[in-house]
């Protein structure tokens, strides 16, 4: 059991992510999910889940997950690599942080959880009506989950991310959910450049999408000249880096992030949450560049937690405050000693490991 939990839990972490503010992610939870809808169901209604022994779910508003756990009879967990877990301590990081106080956090939750539950309210009720279940409150099922004091699994740290107060005990931090990799060697070009210099700073956006790649790889090269920055690019989807580079530049593919980032002075990222905790994890100054959702939140996190520039979002990245941010992380030592501490006390932690054990122990009482 403990490496099919460790599997799940691992490749959780690069689940896409949506919505920025209520609005967006109304639109893009609809525009993102509605064209595998019928994927989950079919991956929902396999004959193989059902001789499942425990369902663990990651689909926001605990979606078919839920319903097939209660068909089956058997424990639920639900599990985030975000704090979505309701509480007056925050907003849904979807939300924009405004100073309104505890009452606008805490209803940030039920507004969004309607949101999501009004885009698929049809399709659970269908599903339900495949297992043979009665229909699902016209509310959906927030309330009881809370009645039923459903465990969640939080796949981040408790040093990037304190717990609130009001969580209740049934509310789990378990560290970072990080996948076991072999051995990896870089290719010989790679190696050089990283010996040839100073070290680089990495500088990608993963998954993101770029209307302009060639414009954004541009401002990235003029900021490095600026900032005198050696830099290790990432091409991700937006194929940055497809025009001529300077020698200081080195583009690159797939290459581990847990072996790269520690070689780099610091990391320029998008802000996904799997991204954000290697990143901090690495020990080095980070400068989030948030495109989306939760993206905007760890931006937030990474400046409170004193480890990291202010963010820049993406529609306003430009050669100089890109430059200014590169010469912040790469010279600002009282920041890099403190990213250096984070990274300390987020190596010695094992997510994936605290995640089992926290199952297991539910599974035995």
């Amino acid at each position: 059991m403990r490496g099919d939990v460790q599997a799940m839990l691992s490749g959780s972490a690069n689940m896409a992510e949506v919505g920025s503010n209520p609005i967006r992610l109304y639109q893009a939870v609809r525009t993102t999910f509605a064209v595998q809808m019928q994927d989950y169901r079919d991956a929902f209604s396999a004959a193989a889940l059902r001789d499942s022994e425990v369902i663990i779910n990651q689909l926001p508003a605990n979606l078919f997950g839920y319903d097939l756990a209660e068909k089956l009879g058997v424990p639920y967990f639900s599990a985030s690599v975000i704090p979505l877990y309701p509480t007056c301590a925050w907003p849904l990081p979807l939300f924009p942080q405004l100073p309104l106080g505890r009452l606008y956090n805490q209803l940030t939750y039920p507004l969004a959880e309607q949101l999501v539950w009004s885009l698929f309210r049809r399709a659970i009720q269908d599903f339900r009506r495949q297992l043979g279940l009665p229909p699902a409150s016209y509310w959906g099922h927030f309330r009881q989950l809370a009645a039923q004091r459903i465990p969640v699994l939080n796949g981040f740290s408790h040093h990037v991310v304190p717990r609130p107060a009001d969580w209740g005990d049934q509310v789990h931090i378990t560290g970072y959910w990080l996948l076991d990799e072999p051995a990896w060697q870089p290719p010989d070009e790679l190696a050089r450049f990283l010996a040839a210099g100073a070290k680089p700073v990495f500088i990608g956006f993963g998954s993101m999408p770029a209307a302009d790649a060639e414009r954004l790889t541009t401002i990235i090269l003029e900021a490095a000249r600026l900032s005198q920055t050696r830099v290790v690019l990432s091409a991700g989807w937006a194929n940055l880096g497809e025009q001529p580079l300077p020698d200081s530049i080195f583009k690159i593919g797939y290459v581990p992030y847990p072996w790269l980032f520690p070689q780099m002075a610091a990391i320029v990222h998008h802000g996904g949450s799997g991204t954000t905790g290697l990143a901090l994890r690495a020990g080095v100054p980070s400068l989030i560049v948030p495109f989306a959702a939760d993206q905007f939140y760890w931006g937030r996190r990474v400046v409170e937690l004193g480890v990291g520039a202010e963010p820049i979002p993406h529609k306003k990245l430009t050669a100089d405050n890109l430059a200014a941010a590169l010469r912040l992380l790469t010279t600002d030592q009282p920041m890099q000693q403190r990213a250096t501490e984070l990274g300390e006390q987020l190596r010695g932690e094992d997510g994936v490991a605290n995640a089992v054990e926290i199952i297991q122990r539910y599974l035995k009482t």
